[in-house]
């Protein structure tokens, strides 16, 4: 942070945000209430709200009658002052999202995710983001912060993707930037799914909890005392590498680039599994379905999994000890035919019980989590440019 504490106009800007933040979590309040919550003085309120309601970061939303004295003035967040984009990366979907300062969706566009090459998908990508501004009507490059959900993990160090190899390119991550133009971030989407987790889904309220995710791919999301972990090198919660108890399939490169966990846990491991016990059918959610309507094969190829799962929740609870763990993706949250055979698998490996509840934030985990780290950016952003 530039200047020091006895610098008049870095006050100013420190109490500027002080009252911000207690807006945008509590909502409307009058000066009085506001100077009694932060203990500032009423003068130093009021000259502060005066600079942000100057800037248009505070409105005035209301006032308060009827009681002696004046009218009392409320104060608020001016949500539509600025507005940043959640983007969801996906090996199959594409999801943009396109939200005020409090997280408000004003626009979203979703789309299959056609590309073969980096270029492509950047393109695409470019397309859905500027779409989903014209839903909001707002103009793109007005966007104060856009940020990323992609698989893998962004090494800021060589300014590419590690660890994803469901997406096209190693260069995808500049090739993004130059397609945006905006200030971008890129984090894993896994990771952010979890923020979403944190703050709109099962994870709320608390301070330590995993989320799994099982779709495409497999990955976990950890919270410790409140805070996304993600480890040394940003690569913790890659499960998809643990050692998987039975025989990796395809094959031993497969299992070696994707994880063995995936190889036979994640979506397409459903498929192969079902194929081999003689199903025809071509994606995880036609063999959930085929489950769901009774049919014995099918059943047995969900319990199948559902014991796979069981065993990676048992080291992720040896290891963590959460509250709870969530899971999510197109797999893990048919915990409606999964849970049986989870519990049963969890029961035979030892004395552990971890409580395992499915997500209920569909496919909307992701661009939530990134919206929520794109909102605190774009304040981080708009403070730093009021810093002297």
């Amino acid at each position: 942070m530039r200047g020091d504490l006895g610098n008049p106009r870095l006050l100013r800007v420190l109490n500027e945000r002080r009252l911000l933040d207690h807006l945008q979590e509590h909502g409307p309040a009058s000066r009085a209430d506001l100077a009694k919550i932060t203990g500032l003085s009423k003068p130093t309120v009021s000259a502060a709200l005066a600079g942000l309601e100057q800037d248009g970061l505070v409105h005035l939303v209301g006032e308060v009658s009827g009681r002696p004295g004046p009218v009392t003035s409320l104060y608020d967040v001016n949500a539509a002052a600025t507005h940043v984009a959640g983007i969801d990366i996906g090996r199959d979907w594409i999801r943009v999202a396109v939200a005020d300062l409090r997280g408000a969706f004003a626009g979203r566009t979703d789309g299959r995710n056609t590309a073969r090459t980096s270029a492509e998908l950047a393109l695409l990508v470019g397309e859905l983001c500027r779409a989903a501004a014209r839903e909001a009507d707002v103009d793109w490059p007005a966007i104060a912060c856009a940020v990323v959900g992609s698989p893998g993990v962004y090494d800021p160090a060589l300014g590419r993707l590690e660890f994803a190899p469901n997406l096209p390119g190693s260069d995808l991550a500049e090739r993004l930037r130059a397609t945006l133009e905006v200030d971008l971030v890129i984090e894993n989407d896994i990771n952010l799914a979890t923020v979403g987790e944190h703050v709109h889904g099962e994870g709320r309220g608390k301070s330590d909890f995993a989320l799994v995710s099982i779709g495409t791919g497999v990955g976990m999301g950890i919270v410790v005392n409140g805070e996304l972990y993600v480890g040394a090198r940003g690569a913790a919660g890659e499960v998809s590498y643990v050692p998987a108890a039975e025989e990796p399939a395809p094959s031993s490169d497969h299992a070696l680039s994707h994880g063995a966990t995936e190889a036979v846990t994640a979506a397409p491991g459903v498929v192969r599994a079902a194929r081999a016990a003689g199903l025809t059918l071509d994606t995880a959610k036609e063999v959930f379905a085929a489950a769901a309507s009774g049919d014995a094969v099918a059943r047995s190829v969900v319990e199948a999994e559902g014991r796979r799962i069981g065993g990676l929740l048992v080291a992720v609870a040896a290891v963590l000890d959460p509250e709870v763990i969530v899971l999510s993706g197109g797999v893990g949250r048919n915990l409606d035919l999964l849970g049986a055979a989870i519990e049963t698998r969890i029961a035979e490996l030892g004395p552990l019980r971890p409580a395992v509840v499915a997500s209920t934030l569909g496919d909307s985990g992701v661009l939530l989590g990134a919206v929520a780290h794109a909102r605190t950016r774009a304040w981080d952003l708009i403070f730093d440019a009021r810093l002297p």
